[in-house]
């Protein structure tokens, strides 16, 4: 299965930046005359077994301070632009890149902060028996309008079913999902708010609240969550990350 993952991945990943490489020259020009420098994003992310590795986007953010020498809150800081490339995820083109290197995966639950880990349950850890993906299953089912519990909740029912024809059907809706411009952001805030933690019980509260609602509905047999529908070191350059509760 990872063989067969892995040579996916590097066919689909080399071909994307081919197709796309006059997109990533236009957004990154876009960049550096919205912004200036850098026109990337860096940052420590967990991968596979809890494996730290250095996750590329393009930067969405600018660096304005206030008085105190502070950066901005992310709202002040989110330019026109910057908001054009979230809500077209144009912003996730360069983790391509991670793809070929064997970080990531097109499809998988998504990377995050290193100083998450601690804070996980043992049920939230399984979410990184798999790499890492540009897009997942909680992407395809609500994105930054879940929960952090309902986000691994799917996380951890994809590692336990994922398959190829599942990663297909997930790479077709995002691609519909992006278009349409669903799921950008926490409803009333420009980014994710960040992860402190879960109750303390082992598994997250809404898995078994939702468990009977699962199994009575034919229609999305792939939704255990009965849901319809990013220390981490500052990014180079700048005092702190660019969307640092971005997932």
């Amino acid at each position: 299965m990872r063989l067969i993952q892995r040579a996916i991945d590097t066919i689909l990943g080399a071909g994307a930046l081919v197709l796309l490489s006059p997109v990533l020259v236009a957004t990154a020009a876009g960049i550096l005359l919205s912004s200036g420098r850098p026109v990337l994003f860096w940052q420590r992310r967990i991968g596979l077994r809890e494996r730290e590795f250095v996750l590329y986007k393009f930067r969405t953010m600018t660096r304005e301070r206030d008085d105190a020498g502070d950066l901005l809150p992310d709202e002040s800081r989110l330019g026109a632009f910057g908001r054009f490339l979230r809500s077209t995820s144009l912003d996730e083109l360069p983790e391509l890149f991670n793809v070929l290197r064997g970080e990531m995966s097109l499809v998988g639950p998504r990377p995050l902060l290193p100083q998450y880990l601690p804070r996980y349950n043992e049920f939230q850890r399984r979410r990184h028996e798999v790499k890492p993906g540009i897009t997942g299953w909680a992407q395809v089912n609500g994105r930054n309008t879940l929960t952090w519990e309902q986000k691994f909740e799917l996380d951890v029912w994809y590692v336990d079913h994922r398959s190829p024809w599942l990663d297909a059907r997930i790479l077709f809706k995002t691609v519909w999902l992006v278009l349409a411009r669903q799921g950008i952001s926490e409803p009333g805030k420009a980014t994710m708010s960040e992860f402190l933690g879960s109750a303390a019980d082992g598994l997250p509260k809404m898995r078994t609240e939702t468990a009977a609602t699962f199994a009575s509905s034919p229609q999305e047999p792939a939704n255990p969550a009965g849901i319809r529908s990013t220390s981490s070191p500052p990014e180079r350059g700048r005092g702190r990350s660019d969307a640092q509760h971005e997932i």
